[in-house]
């Protein structure tokens, strides 16, 4: 990959400040938008504004074929089957949210998850719990940062109707073994839910090859705008489920007394969508897809190969995760003995202009699990490299020699 060309598509790169170029080590909070993404968006407002599906007129036509077109390039990248299995969200919490409130579980109902989710995988089934009476039921996280798929069988009953899981954490970053998980599902004919948010910007992607039911992600964390998500499900499942929300754009036909729904995937889709940022959704894709996800994987595996390298050097510092780097993708969650991780992500920024997370993550029951209050978190994209890696490294050893 041509990293120099990469890095020049995306202006916000550019920025310094007090003479220090931005390094920008978030990515698994948000990506940055390379400028074609950022163009589309004006396009839209300047050429092509107007409410889809609603009129007959020029522009309302050609916004409607330009965010149809959005989820056709979505469920390629995919590999869906079409249009009709990709529902624009605003996120991935909103897409596993969807999902929860429309599979129509009871009482008893049994639910399985792992003890890596994070708040966007938990708490709409503790709302389920409260609200209808569901168990939840957790896998453990080992101490390497893993879980065995083999877990997940054994804590399914007559009355388990749902598993669901992380692609890639965003906490250790682990990669779960979705496939096998996917299978066992099957086997038992259990609805099995992937929250993708950290792995479909990264890696290659395959819905089918995975064996999913549903399968949730998040444009702003793909090169797109905020306020676009996506979720996949099966189409048969699709088709069962009752509406999310009631209103324009969602129906077919409303009469006093009844209403019946729109085809897939507008059903799900009710009211004025986010058109522009949807629009430029299919650009961020169309600009992946050019660059190749698996060219992408491989840079970002060998970041975080020599990331994990060279942080291990440090003084008192304890790495979160699976030790091998091909267990895990780009996410490196650390502290380091006697410092706050707030400390250190603010002197980061502050004196070398490198952009990390501290906090939990919105993974907070893991971190009280590992008896910690937060961590430090370094995540990588197709525009990072090794210097910039380097510069953190240089940033830490300067800050444990202060707090020496």
């Amino acid at each position: 990959m041509d990293i120099k060309r990469v890095r020049d598509d995306f202006p916000i790169l550019k920025r310094t400040d007090k003479g220090k170029q931005l390094v920008y080590l978030d990515n698994a909070a948000t990506s940055q938008k390379p400028q074609v993404v950022i163009n589309s968006i004006t396009d839209f407002y300047e050429k092509h504004n107007a409410n889809i599906h609603r009129g007959a007129h020029k522009l309302s036509r050609e916004a409607s074929e330009m965010y149809e077109r959005a989820h056709d390039k979505v469920a390629k990248f995919l590999g869906a089957k079409g249009r009709e299995e990709i529902i624009f969200t605003r996120n991935t919490t909103e897409s596993i949210n969807l999902v929860a409130q429309t599979l129509n579980l009871k009482e008893g109902d049994e639910i399985i998850t792992t003890e890596m989710e994070h708040h966007s995988n938990l708490v709409p089934w503790m709302m389920l719990k409260k609200k209808l009476g569901i168990k939840i039921k957790y896998v453990p996280v080992d101490e390497e940062g893993e879980i065995k798929a083999s877990d997940f069988e054994k804590l399914i009953t007559p009355k388990t109707k749902v598993i669901t899981c992380n692609h890639v954490s965003n906490f250790l970053g682990t990669i779960n073994p979705v496939k096998n998980i996917g299978k066992i599902a099957a086997k038992h004919k259990i609805i099995f839910i992937v929250d993708g948010a950290q792995s479909a910007p990264h890696m290659p992607v395959n819905v089918k090859d995975i064996g999913c039911d549903f399968f949730a992600c998040s444009s702003h964390k793909m090169c797109g705008p905020t306020g676009i998500g996506v979720l996949y499900g099966k189409k048969e499942l699709l088709e069962k489920m009752e509406p999310y929300m009631g209103g324009g754009g969602m129906i077919h036909e409303v009469s006093f007394d009844e209403f019946t729904t729109h085809t897939l995937p507008w059903k799900f889709e009710a009211g004025t969508p986010n058109i522009a940022d949807g629009y430029a959704f299919g650009t961020a894709v169309d600009y992946l897809s050019r660059t190749g996800m698996k060219t992408i994987w491989n840079h970002e595996q060998e970041l975080t190969k020599y990331a994990l390298e060279q942080l291990s050097k440090i003084k008192g510092i304890n790495i979160y995760g699976p030790k091998d780097w091909r267990k895990r993708a780009g996410v490196i969650a650390f502290n380091i003995d006697g410092i706050n991780p707030h400390d250190i992500a603010t002197l980061l920024d502050e004196k070398y202009n490198i952009a990390v997370r501290s906090g939990h993550h919105c993974v907070m029951p893991l971190h009280v699990k590992f008896g910690q209050i937060g961590s430090v978190r370094a995540s990588f994209y197709l525009y990072n490299t090794k210097e910039e890696v380097d510069l953190m490294i240089k940033g830490l050893n300067e800050i444990v020699q202060v707090f020496g």
